[in-house]
């Protein structure tokens, strides 16, 4: 009888000690399920973020599991790590097959394969491709049949296939993402996406994809909104309030409620079958598309906290980014959803090429004249592959040098692309923030709203990096 398939997946980068922001790794616990209802294999999942583990225990990690594939999903602020993951990697198993996947192939196509020892990158959704290269692994047949992956041939050249791979439109075909495969306790010990520093709770993805342009985004997961239905979800936080005895459900989804008629059956079902949880919506929602009545529904549901990006608070800006948020309707709904008890978030993005500073005051002024109870001023920070970048490169090419991803925070980043100086654009940053966290109204309101208020102390260092933001650095 053939041994099973051994198959190892890491999530690679490293966590900020302060703000970490760790989540279960949902992308390789989907592919680790859909392939194990493929295949005869045993698979390993490594978040490298949840220990801050160092490469070379991921390493010998791989190395004493004999893994025939390992897979490794990856961000642009840490492929700095694939090189020598990569090399070590295949020296101590050069019989087996790397594989890259996650945004940063979606961002940098080709390139992610340059500078690594990886054999194959696979840009966008995972599955289908993942089981097309494993069968093409098994069988021995070329990797050149397989569409729109990105390889390495026997002499060190990089090809490109031609097409793309289907996305699954069905997605409650897929199976339940691998929860066995990591200790969800484990992410009960620090902060996720949610602020709140520790807590039981598990994330979920319920949908894919986006139907909007926005410029600053790489459309992993394509244009077009697949779901899982609200049977489908309400099935699965019932498995796992069921197993792991939490009743808290973070969702990481770009647009949880583009579909109307979803939300409304899944806010019903979740009612109805009175779970009783808290629902959380910390990657954003689309605010201007909520009724009223959208929100109720909601907050019966369980909603408690969520973030609700702005981006640009000059409708100028929000036209030239493709958003096209209708503000008025933001700051009504934001206004809502606190009067009825959610902790609100805000995001708000700075900087996008020819925006200038009256624009960007107009942004801050919306966020801090606003109902939020806390907020993040982003950088605008581009990547390759997506229209903001293509317009930097057409505008002003020499900004590009300044790019730096590796371990970058978006809050923090040392670069500009506005219309004003270095030194007025983190001016304007800094101001930002002392503006929002020094009302004392705002201040009252978090300390009464926020869960476990006594450990407010452990933001404050972020604060302080966040107002003096190039305050010491003389090129700014």
């Amino acid at each position: 009888m053939a041994k099973p398939l051994k198959i190892l997946f890491a999530n690679i980068g490293f966590r900020k000690p302060l703000h970490p922001l760790v989540s279960p790794p949902l992308g390789i616990m989907y592919l680790a399920s859909y392939i194990r209802s493929k295949f005869d294999a045993s698979i390993l999942i490594i978040n490298q973020k949840l220990h801050n583990e160092p490469n070379d225990s991921i390493i010998n990690t791989a190395k004493d599991f004999a893994a025939d594939i390992i897979g490794l999903s990856v961000m642009s602020t840490a492929a700095y790590n694939l090189p020598y993951l990569t090399k070590k990697m295949k020296a101590a198993l050069p019989k087996s097959l790397i594989i890259l996947g996650g945004p940063h192939i979606s961002s940098f196509e080709s390139l992610s394969l340059e500078g690594n020892c990886a054999d194959l990158a696979v840009p966008g959704e995972g599955e289908i491709a993942l089981e097309k290269i494993i069968n093409a692994y098994l069988h021995k047949l070329p990797f050149s049949d397989i569409p729109g992956i990105y390889w390495r041939d026997a002499g060190g050249t990089v090809n490109h296939n031609p097409g793309t791979i289907p996305f699954i439109e069905d997605l409650d075909a897929l199976p339940f993402p691998a929860y066995d495969l990591i200790r969800l306790s484990d992410y009960w010990k620090i902060q996720a996406m949610t602020p709140v520093p520790t807590r039981r709770y598990a994330s979920l993805f319920s949908s894919r994809g986006c139907p909007f342009q926005c410029i600053y985004c790489h459309k992993i997961f394509g244009n077009t909104f697949r779901f899982h239905s609200a049977e489908r979800i309400v099935a699965e936080m019932e498995y796992i309030k069921k197993t792991y005895r939490t009743s808290n459900f973070e969702f990481l989804d770009d647009i949880f409620n583009l579909n109307k008629k979803r939300m409304v059956d899944f806010a019903s079902r979740t009612v109805t079958k009175d779970l009783r949880v808290n629902l959380s919506f910390p990657n954003g929602v689309r605010t201007d598309f909520f009724e009223k009545e959208d929100l109720d529904m909601l907050i019966e549901a369980g909603l408690c906290f969520a973030s609700f990006p702005l981006e640009a608070g000059s409708p100028r800006i929000q036209k030239l980014i493709r958003k096209n948020l209708n503000i008025g309707k933001y700051k009504e709904n934001v206004a809502y959803a606190v009067s009825r008890g959610v902790f609100s978030n805000g995001f708000a993005m700075l900087g996008f090429p020819t925006e200038t500073a009256e624009e960007m005051q107009m942004t801050i002024d919306i966020i801090c004249s606003s109902k939020l109870h806390t907020a993040s001023f982003f950088t605008v920070t581009p990547f390759p592959n997506t229209e903001l970048y293509r317009i930097i490169e057409r505008m002003s090419p020499e900004k590009l040098s300044r790019v730096k991803y590796d371990d970058v925070e978006y809050s923090l980043a040392p670069m500009n692309f506005s219309a004003i100086p270095d030194r007025g654009f983190f001016k304007l940053q800094r101001k930002a923030n002392v503006k929002m966290f020094s009302n004392p109204s705002r201040i009252f309101r978090i300390m009464k709203d926020i869960p476990k208020p006594y450990l407010l102390p452990l933001y404050f260092p972020e604060f302080l990096k966040r107002i003096t933001k190039g305050f010491f650095n003389n090129s700014y």
